[in-house]
This record gives C-alpha cells, sequence and structure tokens, in this order.
C-alpha cells in the first residue's frame, strides 16, 4: 500500500492519547553540517520507526525491510487530536513530512527535548536520562550502528564499491537487529524521560510559542546565493593574495603557523608570548605609534613587520565561515531553514541559533553598504579591494545581506530598545531610569548625568562622558567588576585600569534601587533552600518543591535551579549552589549569587517580552523569518505593511508588564542589516 493510499484511508477512533515515536534514517547530506531540512532533501530513507501509544510496549516498523506504517500509527500522525512526542521532535515531524510529501503542522508535537530545556536540563538524550537517573537509558551501541547504517560508506574494492550499509551487508551477525533494538530503546528512554517530566508541566501558552518557533524554522529565510558564492570565491582568492604575500615578506613555508612567525618576530625584536587577535592588535597599535618608528634602528624592517601583523589579523578572519554555513544548509528553493533552538539559552529559554549562527553577526559599519554588496555579487574583487583595502572586514559587514525576502516582498527589521536595561530598572524599581525611558532620554547619557552629576548631551555639553556611561551601562547592571568592564572593551576605549573602580562605584551609589535587588534576590534564594518557604522580591517570586528553586518570573515562567544547597566558596563566604550545565556544557555544581539572578530574571523577562510580540504579530498575520536577541525580521509584500505598524505590536505590554516603558525602532529594506 503507498503512502499516500494509506493517508486517503478514512480515519479510525483512538483512545490513545499520546504516540511516542523515534525514527533511524539515511541521508546522503550530512545532517550536523546541513540541517534536517537540507538532510531530506538528499537521497533521504527512513529506516526504522519505533512507537508505542500512551504506555504500550515499544513496537518497531522496519521500513528498510519492506514493513509498513499501520495504518493506526498513520491516522495518529494526521489526527490533530492525538498528541507526537519525541525528543528533538523537529527531526521527526520534518522526516515524516518528507516521507508523506506533507508538511505535518507542529501544532500536535510535543518535544521532550524541549521541555527538558524548560527546567535547564540537558538537550542531549543520552546525557538528560543519566542527569535524571531514569529506569530506562540509553543503548549504547547506537553511535556505531548510526555511522554504520545511516551514514554513507566509503566506496572501495572489498564492499563492491557501494556507498551505503544496507541490513544485508551488517559488519556483524545481528547489527541489524541491534539497531532496531537501539531504536526501540530510543522510544523508551524518551517515555520514561517524559514522564519524569509531566511532574513540571509547561504552560499551554509556552507550547503555543514553541509551535510559533516550529512555524518560523518551517519557513526558513531566503538566502542571496548569489553573494553567497562571490563572496566565498573573493575570499578564497583573497586568501590566496594575503598568504603568498606574507611568504614574500617572511620567506617563511607556512606563515600561518604560530610557531615559524613568533620566531620571525623574535629575530626583529618583537618576542611574542601569544599571537591572539587582541594581542596582534595591541602590537600593531604599538608599531602604528610614529614616535615608536623614529625610534627604532631599521624602520623598513619594523615597516614589514606591522604589515605581516596586519595580514594576520586579516587571514586570521572568519568571516567566510557564515557564508559557508549558509552554502550547506540552504534549501532547494532557496531558503535557509532550522536556523532557531526554541529554549535552546540556559536558564532564560532564550532562542539559539543553528548553523549560521545569526545571534553572533558583524554589525555593518560600512556607508556604501549597497555599493560593496554589488562590487562583491558581480565579482569585482580587486576594484573592492582598492577602494575599501580590507577586503575579509568587507564581506564581515556583507554577512546580514545574504538574507533578503521573496520576489514581491520586503524585510520590516523591528528591534526592543535597550529592552534589558529598561527591564532591570523596571523588576528593581530604579523611578529615575524608568522615567527616562518614558521621557525618551538616551540612556547612556541619562546614567553618565545620574553617576557624575552634571548634564550630558549625546554630541553636546559633557558628550565625552557618554562613553562612560555607556561602557558602565553594559557592564555593571548585573553586579559586573572591573573584569566585566574590561570584557566590554573599557580599556580600548581609552580608559585606564585605576579608573575602572570608582567607575564602577560611581555606576552603583547612581542606581541603589538595582544594587539592594542585587542584594535582595540573593538572601530571598537563600532564605527559601534554607526553610523551603516563598519569598517574593518585587515582581520576582522564590519557590521550593521537588528539591528545586524556582525563580518565578513577572510572566508566571518559572526559571529551575536543580538541587541547590549552599555551600563555603573559594573566598570562604556561603554561596548559592545548584546542578546544571557548566561552560564547557558538561552536567556539574554551578554558583550563583545577587548579580547573576538580576540577569537571568531579566534577560528571561525580555525573552517572555519578545515571545509575545512575535505572537502578536503571527496573529496579525505577520511572517517571521528571522530574530536575532530582542530583534524581530518579517518578510512582508510591498507596502503593504509599515514599520510603525510592527513597532506598534511590539511596543503593546502584556497583561503582566504594567507599568514598563517599552520601545522599539525598525527600518524596512531589500536585505537584512544592522540599522
Amino acid at each position: 500500500m503507498t503512502v499516500i493510499n494509506q493517508i486517503q484511508k478514512n480515519n479510525h477512533n483512538h483512545n490513545h492519547k499520546i504516540l511516542s515515536a523515534d525514527i533511524e534514517t539515511f541521508s546522503d547530506i550530512d545532517l550536523g553540517k546541513c540541517g534536517v531540512y537540507r538532510y531530506v532533501e538528499g537521497d533521504f530513507h527512513i529506516l526504522l520507526f519505533a512507537y508505542a501509544f500512551d504506555d504500550e510496549p515499544v513496537k518497531i516498523i522496519d521500513l528498510a525491510c519492506g514493513e509498513t506504517l499501520p495504518q493506526e500509527v498513520v491516522d495518529a500522525i494526521f489526527d490533530p487530536t492525538i498528541i507526537k512526542a519525541a525528543w528533538n521532535a523537529a527531526f521527526e515531524r520534518t522526516c515524516l513530512s518528507k516521507y508523506f510529501g506533507v508538511q505535518l503542522s507542529p501544532d500536535s508535537w510535543r518535544c521532550s527535548m524541549v521541555h527538558s530545556a524548560s527546567l535547564s536540563l540537558p538537550l542531549k538524550l543520552k546525557t538528560a536520562a543519566e542527569v535524571l537517573k531514569v529506569s530506562e537509558q540509553k543503548d549504547s551501541a547506537g553511535e556505531r550502528l548510526i555511522k554504520y547504517f545511516s551514514v554513507p560508506c566509503k566506496p572501495t574494492k572489498k564492499n563492491g564499491g557501494r556507498t551505503r550499509n544496507l541490513p544485508e551487508h551488517e559488519a556483524n551477525p545481528g547489527d541489524w537487529q541491534k539497531f532496531k533494538d537501539y531504536c526501540v530503546q530510543d522510544v523508551r528512554t524518551e517515555r520514561a524521560i517524559r514522564k519524569w517530566l509531566e511532574k513540571f508541566p509547561i504552560p499551554e501558552h509556552e507550547w503555543d510559542f514553541y509551535h510559533m518557533d516550529q512555524r518560523i524554522n518551517d519557513r526558513g529565510v531566503m538566502i542571496d546565493t548569489e553573494l553567497v558564492t562571490q563572496a566565498i570565491k573573493c575570499d578564497q582568492i583573497q586568501a590566496e593574495s594575503m598568504k603568498h604575500r606574507a611568504c614574500e615578506l617572511t620567506g617563511l613555508e607556512n606563515p600561518n603557523s604560530v610557531v615559524q612567525l613568533k620566531a620571525w618576530l623574535t629575530e626583529r625584536g618583537i618576542p611574542v608570548e601569544s599571537l591572539g587577535k587582541a594581542n596582534v592588535a595591541a602590537m600593531i597599535t604599538d608599531l602604528d605609534n610614529k614616535n615608536c618608528l623614529e625610534a627604532a634602528p631599521k624602520s623598513g624592517q619594523n615597516q614589514e613587520v606591522l604589515e605581516m601583523l596586519k595580514l594576520r589579523l586579516q587571514m586570521a578572519k572568519s568571516s567566510i565561515k557564515k557564508y559557508q554555513a549558509a552554502e550547506r544548509c540552504v534549501c532547494q528553493d532557496g531558503r535557509a531553514r532550522g536556523l532557531f533552538q526554541f529554549s535552546g539559552a540556559n536558564r532564560t529559554a532564550r532562542w539559539a541559533g543553528r548553523f549560521i549562527q545569526l545571534q553572533n553577526l558583524v554589525r555593518n559599519e560600512l556607508s556604501t553598504l549597497n555599493e560593496a554588496r554589488e562590487l562583491i555579487k558581480m565579482g569585482c574583487f580587486e576594484m573592492a579591494a582598492s577602494i575599501y583595502g580590507n577586503v575579509p572586514d568587507v564581506l564581515s559587514q556583507l554577512i546580514r545581506t545574504m538574507l533578503i525576502p521573496k520576489p514581491g516582498h520586503e524585510f520590516i527589521v523591528a528591534d526592543f530598545s535597550a529592552i534589558e536595561a529598561r527591564v532591570l530598572a523596571w523588576l528593581a524599581g530604579e523611578q529615575w531610569r524608568l522615567d527616562a525611558f518614558t521621557r525618551g532620554e538616551d540612556i547612556y547619557c541619562a546614567s553618565a548625568s545620574a553617576m557624575f552629576g552634571v548634564p550630558v548631551v549625546k554630541h553636546g555639553i559633557n558628550g565625552e562622558l557618554r562613553q562612560k556611561g555607556k561602557i558602565a551601562e553594559l557592564a555593571c547592571g548585573y553586579q559586573g567588576g572591573s573584569g566585566a568592564l574590561t570584557a566590554m572593551g573599557a580599556l580600548d576605549m581609552g580608559l585606564k585600569e585605576d579608573d575602572l573602580p570608582k567607575l564602577i562605584e560611581d555606576w552603583r551609589k547612581a542606581n541603589p534601587e538595582i544594587v539592594q535587588f542585587w542584594w535582595d534576590l540573593e538572601a530571598a534564594a537563600r532564605e527559601t533552600i534554607k526553610n523551603h518557604q516563598d519569598r517574593k522580591v518585587g515582581k520576582i517570586e522564590f519557590q521550593f518543591y521537588e528539591n528545586t528553586l524556582w525563580l518565578v518570573l513577572p510572566s508566571g515562567r518559572k526559571l529551575a535551579y536543580i538541587n541547590p544547597k549552599l555551600k563555603p566558596n573559594k573566598f570562604g563566604r556561603m554561596s548559592l549552589t545548584y546542578d546544571g550545565l557548566n561552560a564547557a556544557n558538561k552536567w556539574d555544581n554551578t554558583e550563583s549569587y545577587g548579580g547573576k539572578l538580576a540577569e537571568n530574571c531579566t534577560q528571561g523577562t525580555a525573552r517572555d517580552l519578545l515571545a509575545e510580540a512575535m505572537w502578536r504579530m503571527e496573529q496579525a498575520g505577520l511572517d517571521i523569518v528571522a530574530h536575532v536577541h530582542d530583534e524581530v525580521v518579517l518578510e512582508v509584500p510591498k507596502g503593504i505593511v509599515t514599520v510603525n505598524d510592527v513597532c506598534k505590536i511590539m511596543n503593546q505590554n502584556p497583561a503582566w508588564a504594567e507599568g514598563l516603558p517599552l520601545a522599539s525602532d525598525g527600518y524596512s529594506g531589500s536585505y537584512y542589516r544592522k540599522s
């Protein structure tokens, strides 16, 4: 029976509520590099389908060996009243959409990985099962079997030149059966985790946001493939040219070699500990100093060193990786899909980027962006080099512009203005800041004015103090010290290290309610852990149950801190700790403090505001194709919707955010850029 015939048969009535499923697949496209949407466009096959209704035993359908999906399974997949549950459900849904030839709606799907992430648990099934100590653990044989059956093999004389291993080609007797057992076990493990997670249900509106996220990922965004192709070509030509010039300058066999280049620099009287970007930039600044060059005995030699160091910075530019990622994941219709991971950011549940990683793109500084873009698209690389000099930098600045609307449409891009600063002031009750936002003032000027006790106007009276206000704003809001200021570039902006403690002190004096907010959050968290009694700090609440500390946001969404304890830290002070993913993405005991809690609740609230704004846009019939931090990219028919229309939607306060002064700004255009 064909797939279409199965679909067309009359649906059966089911008493089941949940269909748990896991599939094993084959494709000649690299899933990890290209994403599932591109993966299913290759030589794609579903090999195995394991499933269970509710608590029934798990069954396996061997599609690779000619078995077909039972009618009750097909009916359940298309029945909107039956929940389909899977770990990373986007994979199963997208693969099954390809199998059936119909785009399956995400609305009746639930993703246990997303549910796990909502509790700040791992996104890997194996790790989550280990952390939760569920009775059904993941089968360890899977990695070898997936590599054998699901990934193309290298053609050899021994294997008859084949590029794919079928069941009859099993390397060891029983391997195919082990593969089937592995697929069955994944359903058992996912179901065990899901049942554990059911103690902490996700609110229905969060599942609505997840389904919205899936529609955005399904829709994708158009890529200017011509720009991508030419940018990659330009980079290859430039890389060869720069390497050739570097060889000429140094005489080195490999001027990219750290060891060789260090030795060359040492011979010229420049001992180097590191050739990291910051170190090389600092050396360039020193050598660029005219007095330094005049004092040097061999200025020609120093000029060679200077040119080589500048080449080193340009050759280290990683701009081309974004273009290569776009080229790999773009689908046959020219759109890149699956670029966003719902609840991907640990703790706050902000979205994370995938593949192209739109969350960390270079800003556009070029005043002639259109012209630079057209030069690269036309292949006029030498002209671009003669006009702009640093071609790798030009390519970096053009990365955003490879996102374009489909024909007859335009982008409207809108973003919240200073959203974290607004949310923090609102949560802490820092009234002068809220008043400044309400009046539409520049927060960096307002902050500098409050810090230094004088009026500060951008490009006007005491305007030079604005930069200090800006760097303090970026670094100090979450209890940051001198290290945070340095990380934000304070020293690069001309501030001296000795100035930093005073700058921190000035900011904290100007923002006493925010400082108190840090202390109050930490004190409330500690007390809640000690006696398990609920505590409130303004609009934030702490609860304790199931051996978990819960930080309740104004929206009602809860952030989880599992297995919280009070332990002495390296300074001998009792510190709040909990189990979670560390910076290396390993499950470990993690320390927190008032400023970090303030950051969590601020960024979590900013995420909720963005999610609600996007939901209102979707309800208004607007197509979201991308979103980056606090910014939304819409693809709309030309001349139908205005930037003002979109900003009005963004600026609406949810019922739980009364008194929060929201503002947004945006632009319309034929490609994405940072306005």
